[in-house]
């Protein structure tokens, strides 16, 4: 499996495949441990989306060296290094390039049964479609760059960037997921249409079954959107039907950094999800159709 997908898969045997990608970010919080550590989790989530077990990696690291402070890079890596051993993966390398802004990521190998692979694109009609973060990452991050988020808001914004994909990715595969994906710059939107582009399906989302952070709403009535929200949704929008005003649309359309996975499953999985213990919500369901997002 080429290019297309959240990761790469590359077939060793009739049993066994590696899973290879490779995600690189900038700077959402001041504290450079958290940046690190955000940066990590966000790297090892395609992995998790196949349905893989992410298992060493290779950090990349752009700094501008007339700039350079070592205790902001040693940070940096302290924080990576907290969050691959959090996921039982081994730093084996790297590579630094010269930027004017820093820039951390990671290239990430991992492994995967080739019976257990998730693809983004095996939904069928009738399925259920599931979430396992709230939305809104991109337009807290947004506000605390104004320096307009509050403590307790940051401190819930972090703990969703800070959160590994791999329980949710445990519960799918459980649950026997038939498509899965995370949810990242595109947004909710940009990657239901990856997971039924040129297949005859339609996604049908309930609004007010999507877990959004309770202070998102105020904030994008408040004008802190990121840019990404907006050329997502003028991007996306002609394959939507929907009601719902702009203010809606936008959190739908928000960039997430480390953001949930995305999975459609069958209706006789949601129980096994349930006894998972994980946070997750049904937002919507598969249809047959012609590739559009219907929201209500």
């Amino acid at each position: 499996m080429g290019p297309g997908d959240d990761a790469g898969v590359y077939l060793l045997n009739e049993h066994l495949a590696l899973v290879e990608t490779v995600d690189i970010i900038t700077p959402l919080v001041d504290d450079p441990f958290l940046f690190g550590a955000i940066s990590a989790a966000n790297s090892l989530s395609d992995v998790y989306a196949m349905g893989g077990k992410p298992i060493s990696a290779l950090a990349i690291l752009g700094y501008d060296p007339c700039d350079f402070d070592r205790e902001v890079i040693k940070g940096i890596l302290r924080g990576c290094l907290s969050k691959l051993q959090e996921a039982g993966v081994n730093l084996v390398g790297g590579h630094t390039v010269e930027d004017q802004e820093i820039k951390f990521g990671l290239s990430v190998t991992g492994i995967v049964e080739k019976e257990r692979i998730l693809r983004k694109d095996g939904s069928q009609p009738g399925d259920m479609l599931c979430l396992t973060k709230p939305l809104g990452i991109g337009i807290a991050v947004t506000a605390l760059k104004a320096g307009r988020l509050s403590e307790a808001y940051y401190q819930n914004l972090l703990s969703w960037m800070l959160m590994l994909n791999e329980r949710a990715r445990d519960a799918a595969l459980m649950a026997k997921a038939r498509a899965c994906t995370d949810i990242t710059g595109f947004g909710l939107l940009g990657h239901c249409l990856n997971m039924i582009s040129e297949r005859p399906l339609d996604f049908y989302l309930d609004f007010k079954k999507i877990p959004v952070m309770p202070f998102i709403m105020d904030l994008v009535q408040s004008g802190l959107v990121p840019k990404g929200a907006y050329e997502n949704l003028n991007f996306f929008k002609k394959s939507i039907v929907t009601q719902l005003d702009e203010d809606s649309l936008l959190i739908l359309a928000d960039p997430q950094t480390s953001g949930g996975l995305l999975f459609s499953v069958s209706e006789e999985g949601i129980p096994l999800l349930d006894k998972a213990g994980i946070f997750f919500s049904v937002i919507g369901e598969v249809r047959e159709g012609s590739g559009r997002i219907y929201i209500v």
